[in-house]
C-alpha cells in the first residue's frame, strides 16, 4: 500500500482536516495563477446568499469532464478531491491531451458556509456542527421535488455549467459518514469495476457492495450500481425524490453521463460482507421500529421548543434567527422522511438480503434522527434554549452507539481524496472509450 507520503496532489493535507471555502478557493487560484495558459478561474453563478459559484478549467481540448463537488455541504471530501485532480491534469499532459477538465468548487457555498465541522475527531464531534440542507434546497436534488420557476440559484448555475460544458462524463463527489465506498452510474461504464475495487484494497476502504442509496439497482460490478430507467418501482417509494430528474441526467442531453463516487470518513467492515443476512425481516423490523422511536424522540424536543423558522412559519412562539433557520427547516425535512421510511422497511426485504444489505439501512436509519437532532441542537444552542444540554446528551449517545455498532475508523483524508481522484480518472478513461 502506498504510504501518505506518497499520493500525490495531497500533500496541502493533514489526516483529519478538510478544507474550508475560503482555503478551496485560494488554493485553485494560486494554481491558475501558476499555469495561465492552461488554467482559468471564473465565476458561473452566485448562491441564495451571493456567494460566489466559482469554475476551474484545465486544458483546452474540445470534449470535456465535469467534476462537480460540494453539491452535499456535510460532505466536505469533494473539495481538496478536485484540487488533488487539478493538480494532476496539470502535472501530467496524457490527462489533458484529448479532454479539458471543468471543476465546480462547491455547488452550494452557504451550505458549506454552515457545515463547519472540517476536522471531525468523533461522530459526536462531526455532528455537533453538522449541516445538510432540506431536499427542496440541495443544488443536485432540487429538481427532482421543485417545479422548473421554483429552482434555486445554486441548481440553475449547474445546469448552465452542465449545457455549457456538454460532458462526454459528469462526476459528482459525494461522501458518506460511516460505511463503505461505492459508485452510482447514471448508464454502466464498463472496465469501471475493476480500478474502482482495486484503488479501495489498496488503500483499506471497504466497497459497500449493496448500497441503501442504490438499493434494487442493477449492479455492474462489486459497488458499482446503475440507475434504473425511468419509471421503474424503487426499493423505498416514501421518499419524494426522483433521481432521473435530478441534474445527473441533465448531461443525458448531449450523449453524457454521470458517476457518483462516495467515499466513507469512517470505514466500517459490516458493509462489505456480501453473506445472505440469516434472519433480514427481523432485522429490518427492529431497525424500522428504532427510526420511528429515535424520530418520534427529536419531534418531542421540536415540540417542546415551539420554534418558528421564518415569516411563513407560525407553528413557533420562538423566532429563530435567520442564520439557522437553514438548519431548522433541514431538520424538520430529515424528521419527515421518517415515518415513510420506516413503513417501507417493514415489507420484506429481498429473499437474498445480504449482510451488507441490512447493514447499510442500519447506518441510514441511525443518520435521519441523528442528523435532525444535530441540526436543531444547533438551533436551541443559538437560541439559548434550555433544552439543548439533553438534546446534546442524546446526540452524544446516538453518535457514540452508531461507532461503536459499526467499529468505527477513521479514514485519513489523503486516502478518501486519493481514491476518489483514482475513480474520477478511471471513470473518465473508461466512459471515454465508450464515448468514441
Amino acid at each position: 500500500m502506498r504510504t501518505s507520503a506518497d499520493l500525490t496532489g495531497v500533500s496541502h493535507l493533514t489526516g483529519q482536516r478538510y478544507l474550508t471555502e475560503r482555503e478551496l478557493f485560494a488554493s485553485a487560484r494560486a494554481l491558475s495563477e501558476s499555469r495561465p495558459d492552461l488554467c482559468t478561474l471564473r465565476r458561473v453563478g452566485s448562491s441564495r446568499a451571493g456567494r460566489p459559484i466559482s469554475l476551474l478549467t484545465v486544458g483546452h481540448a474540445p470534449q470535456g469532464v465535469l467534476v462537480v463537488a460540494g453539491a452535499h455541504a456535510n460532505e466536505p471530501v469533494g473539495g481538496p478531491t478536485t484540487l488533488s485532480l487539478a493538480e494532476r491534469v496539470v502535472q501530467d499532459v496524457r490527462l489533458r491531451t484529448a479532454t479539458s477538465w471543468h471543476f465546480l468548487l462547491c455547488a452550494d457555498p452557504d451550505g458549506a458556509h454552515l457545515h463547519r465541522s472540517v476536522a471531525p475527531t468523533s461522530l459526536y464531534d462531526y455532528h455537533r456542527q453538522f449541516f445538510r440542507p432540506a431536499g427542496p434546497e440541495q443544488p443536485e436534488w432540487a429538481p427532482s421535488v421543485l417545479p422548473p420557476e421554483k429552482l434555486p440559484p445554486e441548481t440553475l448555475a449547474l445546469l448552465r455549467v452542465i449545457d455549457e460544458v456538454r460532458p462526454y462524463l459528469q462526476v459528482s463527489l459525494h461522501g458518506t459518514d460511516m460505511g463503505g465506498s461505492w459508485v452510482q452510474l447514471t448508464r454502466d461504464i464498463p472496465g469501471l469495476a475493476e480500478p474502482f475495487a482495486k484503488s479501495a484494497a489498496q488503500l483499506h476502504i471497504p466497497v459497500e457492495t449493496n448500497t441503501s442509496d442504490a438499493a434494487g439497482w442493477p449492479v455492474a460490478g462489486p459497488g458499482v450500481h446503475v440507475m434504473p430507467e425511468p419509471g421503474r418501482d424503487t426499493s423505498f417509494p416514501s421518499l419524494p425524490d426522483d433521481v432521473t430528474r435530478s441534474t445527473w441526467h441533465h448531461a443525458h442531453r448531449y450523449g453524457g453521463l454521470t458517476a457518483i463516487v462516495e467515499v466513507p470518513m469512517w470505514a466500517s467492515d459490516l458493509v462489505d460482507d456480501p453473506a445472505r443476512h440469516p434472519a433480514a425481516l427481523a432485522a429490518m423490523g427492529r431497525i424500522s421500529r428504532r427510526l420511528g422511536e429515535q424520530a418520534l424522540q427529536v419531534h418531542e424536543f421540536l415540540s417542546r421548543a415551539r420554534l418558528g423558522a421564518d415569516d411563513d412559519d407560525d407553528t413557533g412562539d420562538l423566532a429563530v434567527p435567520e442564520s439557522v433557520a437553514p438548519l431548522l427547516r433541514a431538520s424538520r425535512w430529515a424528521l419527515g422522511l421518517a415515518p415513510g421510511l420506516a413503513r417501507d422497511w417493514t415489507v420484506p426485504p429481498p429473499p437474498d438480503a445480504s449482510m451488507t444489505y441490512v447493514s447499510s439501512i442500519d447506518a441510514f436509519g441511525r443518520r435521519i434522527p441523528l442528523r435532525a437532532a444535530a441540526m436543531l441542537l444547533r438551533v436551541l444552542r443559538e437560541t439559548d434554549h434550555p433544552s439543548a444540554p439533553h438534546l446534546d446528551a442524546l446526540v452524544a449517545h446516538w453518535s457514540e452507539a452508531f461507532a461503536g455498532h459499526f467499529r468505527a475508523r477513521w479514514v485519513p483524508v489523503e486516502h478518501q481524496v486519493e481514491h476518489q481522484a483514482r475513480t474520477v480518472i478511471a471513470a473518465a478513461r473508461h466512459a471515454r472509450r465508450t464515448a468514441l
